[in-house]
């Protein structure tokens, strides 16, 4: 067994004994039920709902390696909740968000999930595929509170609680990989570098570059690295040894502006892609942001948030408006778009009369065609499936609002039409 798998699956032993111990603290609880009854309006109703009230859970991050991140989801989300109780809220109840910050720690990620888990309805937002995938199948047979995680790895896929919101990050990656061969000069024989988180978001991207290699007849370079590793000097070198004409990072924003800027001291200067968590417009005001503008482009599961759309315009403006001063980035896109199709859920729930947590993940299946107003229309009638298989190319330019523009419009490359996930 090499290395890399004994690191994932002692990694995956250490998340399971957690949710163990979590499981065993809240068994009392357990055996009590949900507490189903009937509410105002004849509308069933059950953890996490009351009369005057819908609770939502937030697992966040706003300390860790997605800090900026879990920032602007949870504005953007509490922003959400603002505008619709101003409406009147949603089946004659007001939302209410309870927010909690794991700091992207495996242990405080599955202790707020426990602590949160008996007074919600459902999760608009749990960050890290890691501490989802721990928590999966404790979601799927006995908590079914519906999860829309701003995580895209595929082992999330086939449950019909947690959902994944876009592309897997595989699919993702084979997509990006697709830029690089089309407009990036990337060709048959070429090696290409990947450089990825040690977990599950990383070796699901990972895999997606190896799948759009084979395709295509490139090698993939590996460069492993933890999500507390901040210099990416070590990898650069190696990348430039190995002769690579462009890399795919799957890691963090701080490591993939360390990765550009130390690649163009350095004169490896190849284009590099990034996974859609691996960039935040704030990086553009450091030493790394003249090479992030001219190497670097990512790939999203939405157009950015500077976009020419009416749903975007509104959202910036309401934004700036709720946060004067506070930086704008595609954080804000996932929070609102994972907020609004809950939304959606809970509106649908309502209708049927029945607001418990399997009502509500019943009322999402229903939302075949759903647009969040950011280019993508997403499909949420297949557990087994993400709701959309097209990713937008995005580059770093700070003369546009929330220093990003589209270079490339939402598409389905070849390859990531013939990949099963």
């Amino acid at each position: 067994m090499n290395h890399r798998r004994q690191a994932v699956r002692g990694l995956a032993a250490a998340l399971a004994a957690l949710v163990a111990l979590t499981a065993a603290g809240c068994s009392s609880k357990a055996k009590t039920g949900d507490g189903k009854q009937t509410g105002a309006g004849g509308v069933k109703t059950g953890k996490g709902v009351t009369d005057k009230a819908i609770t939502l859970g937030a697992l966040t991050d706003m300390t860790g390696v997605y800090a900026t991140l879990g920032k602007s989801v949870t504005q953007a989300q509490q922003l959400y909740v603002k505008q619709v109780n101003a409406a009147g809220g949603i089946c004659g109840r007001q939302l209410e968000l309870t927010v909690r910050d794991h700091g992207y720690d495996p242990q405080k990620a599955l202790a707020a999930y426990t602590e949160l888990e008996a007074g919600v309805v459902g999760y608009p937002q749990f960050i890290g595929s890691p501490f989802v995938a721990a928590v999966k199948q404790r979601v799927d047979a006995r908590d079914k509170g519906l999860v829309l995680p701003q995580a895209w790895s595929a082992s999330l896929l086939g449950s019909p609680y947690i959902r994944v919101l876009g592309s897997t990050y595989d699919v993702e990656t084979i997509n990006a990989v697709d830029f690089l061969l089309t407009e990036k000069g990337l060709r048959a024989g070429d090696r290409l570098g990947h450089v990825y988180f040690e977990g599950d978001y990383g070796e699901n991207a990972l895999k997606g570059s190896k799948y759009a290699a084979e395709k295509a007849g490139l090698t993939v370079v590996e460069q492993k690295i933890k999500p507390t590793d901040n210099d990416m000097s070590a990898q650069v070198a190696a990348l430039k040894q190995a002769g690579v004409k462009a890399v795919v990072i799957s890691a963090g924003p701080r490591q993939a502006a360390s990765l550009v800027g130390v690649a163009a001291a350095t004169g490896l200067k190849v284009p590099v892609v990034g996974n859609n968590s691996a960039f935040a417009p704030q990086l553009l005001g450091t030493q790394a942001g003249p090479a992030l503008e001219k190497m670097y482009w990512f790939a999203s599961p939405s157009l950015p948030v500077g976009a020419d759309t009416p749903v975007a315009k509104k959202l910036v403006a309401d934004y700036r408006a709720a946060y004067p001063g506070e930086a704008l980035d595609n954080g804000i896109v996932a929070g609102w778009t994972a907020a609004s199709v809950f939304g959606e859920a809970l509106k649908k729930a309502c209708a049927d009369k029945d607001l418990t947590r399997e009502g509500v993940g019943k009322a999402l299946l229903t939302l075949t065609s759903h647009d969040a107003g950011f280019g993508m229309t997403h499909d949420l009638g297949d557990p087994k499936a993400p709701s959309s298989r097209e990713s937008v190319i995005v580059q770093p330019d700070k003369s546009v609002p929330g220093g990003m523009r589209t270079v490339r419009q939402p598409f389905v490359s070849d390859a990531a039409k013939s990949y099963t996930p």
